[in-house]
């Protein structure tokens, strides 16, 4: 008899939720994690009066009480959702962008986390484009709905017919780039650059993303609400925790896995670093696929998990700023928990940016106590300044330089937020720097990755098989489809659901009634 039925390789969000999934569905679950504390990016660290949210900016798929939306089933699946406080946001962003010798005007608009309000206020900044607006929130709409209900079920019976006849605006639309999409319904470019802010959070320019996320993006805020959870990440990540040890389960902190053993391809053990040797039958990993297969693996790298990797490319990492302020959101002019300051209405050029130590010409700014109040001590502001960023920029800095190059850009990304949000600066009590190093030595992830790979339309999952030459190894989170806090604890989820089914129907064979009866 095996140690334990599944082994999961890293306590982020998809592991947590995997694991506690599996141990809750009756499998004997270890989890390893190598950090001290559960989540990975789901997770807060305290500096002076204030406790920062590390990554979360907007939790999507929870929906209302009286709307819920696909997280709150998880959670309730899950056990935790009695445990968490959802806070709703009421605006989906603020987007302020300055005037420009092509855009005389500065903009600077709120969208309302609502659709007939988003929609009221889209055509009240941009009447010219009103039956335009209509037509395309409509277009969200019906693509969404398909995505989420239609599509799935066609993915799996994988009948063309099926595809056509029930997701038509999936067929037109879905894949298109979202750029291509926004030409055909919009000529004013200032409306394109509002309706398409969200592309800040994927990192990729609206030409390399399917319409399909950006579409599904815009209308799941808009219809089922950004939120937070009182006590961030953190407290949705502890709640997995609890929910995973109150059902049995064995969770080893401090403790990263060294080797997964196989034997003739197949799972059978996981060492740990410290040199403790557990068996399995299976294998869920939540790290990478280059570090899982390349480095963990007791076996050269399988040819299709070579050739996946090859194919794709790393996706951005971040530069963030984790600010403690001694005076109100309100002293700062902040009136909304998300805002986006954008420098040029071309995507590509701030694309380009990204990829550079160069001034940042795209900020987000998240104020976590905007909305509730005890996101931070009474009278202060807690603050994220961030923008996206690809790695190897900094990874070329020469050590004596770092430091210097770190603090400065930080400096320049305060400045850029101070032009709509003054007297940051003056009003810091704590600071904290993460630059795309950071986030490797945190993350453990290649080039400090917070989405796994780029988030284009070639690794979409209708693109991409999960990778199988190993028989029981599996693959959950962000490398293994869309990045973000929902697609990861909704990877997790399924694919303990899919190693939960291998688990009992191996344990119903004909085989294995027969091997347990004879040693009764």
């Amino acid at each position: 008899m095996t140690d334990f039925d599944a082994i999961v390789i890293g306590a982020g969000n998809a592991g947590l939720t995997a694991a506690t999934a599996l141990q809750r569905g009756g499998a004997r679950t270890l989890l390893l994690e190598r950090h001290n504390i559960p989540g990975g990016c789901a997770t807060s660290f305290v500096r002076g009066e204030f406790e920062f949210e590390v990554a979360l900016h907007q939790l999507s798929g929870m929906g209302t009480k009286k709307n819920p939306f696909i997280m709150r089933k998880i959670f309730t699946d899950l056990g935790i959702m009695n445990e968490l406080n959802i806070v709703e946001e009421r605006e989906l962003y603020r987007l302020v962008m300055p005037s420009t010798k092509d855009s005389e005007h500065e903009i600077d608009i709120t969208l309302p986390a609502n659709v007939k309000a988003l929609k009221k206020t889209l055509i009240a900044h941009f009447p010219d484009e009103s039956d335009n607006i209509e037509a395309y929130l409509t277009l969200c709409e019906k693509l969404s709905l398909e995505c989420f209900m239609t599509l799935p079920r066609a993915q799996k019976m994988a009948d063309q017919s099926v595809l056509e006849s029930t997701c038509p605006h999936y067929i037109q639309y879905g894949l298109m780039p979202a750029k291509d999409v926004l030409d055909e319904f919009f000529s004013n470019q200032d409306l394109k650059a509002v309706i398409a802010a969200y592309w800040c959070y994927i990192g990729l320019p609206p030409k390399d993303i399917p319409f399909c996320d950006m579409a599904v993006m815009l209308y799941a805020y808009a219809a089922f609400k950004p939120s937070h959870v009182q006590g961030g990440s953190q407290a949705i990540s502890s709640a997995l925790l609890e929910s995973f040890l109150s059902a049995g389960g064995k969770v080893l902190f401090n403790t990263g896995a060294a080797q997964i053993i196989t034997e003739n391809e197949n799972v059978k053990a996981v060492k740990t670093e410290h040199g403790d040797i557990f068996s399995c039958d299976h294998v869920i990993s939540n790290t990478s696929p280059q570090h899982t297969f390349n480095e963990l693996l007791d076996i050269p790298t399988p040819k299709q998990a070579a050739d996946d990797m090859k194919s794709r490319r790393l996706g951005t990492s971040a530069f963030v700023l984790y600010l403690g302020l001694d005076c109100n959101p309100d002293e700062l002019g902040i009136t909304a928990a998300s805002n986006f300051i954008i420098d040029d209405r071309d995507e590509e050029v701030a694309f380009e940016t990204m990829k550079s130590i160069n001034d940042p010409t795209h900020t987000m700014l998240t104020c976590y106590n905007h909305d509730d109040p005890s996101f931070a001590p009474p009278g202060k502001t807690a603050l994220s300044l961030l923008c996206l960023q690809y790695s190897p920029a900094w990874e070329d800095l020469p050590v004596e330089q770092y430091a210097q190059a770190k603090y400065d850009f930080a400096d320049k990304l305060i400045d850029h937020a101070e032009r709509v949000f003054p007297n940051i600066r003056k009003n810091i009590e704590e600071v904290e720097v993460a630059t795309p190093l950071t986030m490797m030595r945190y993350l453990n992830t290649p080039g400090g990755a917070i989405y796994g790979f780029q988030q284009n339309t070639q690794d979409a999952v209708m693109f991409r098989e999960r990778i199988d030459a190993i028989s029981g190894l599996h693959m959950a989170g962000c490398w293994n489809g869309m990045g973000g806090f929902q697609p990861t604890y909704m990877v997790g989820e399924s694919t303990a659901r899919a190693v939960l089914k291998k688990i009992k129907n191996r344990k119903v064979s004909p085989n294995n009634i027969t091997q347990e009866s004879s040693h009764a």
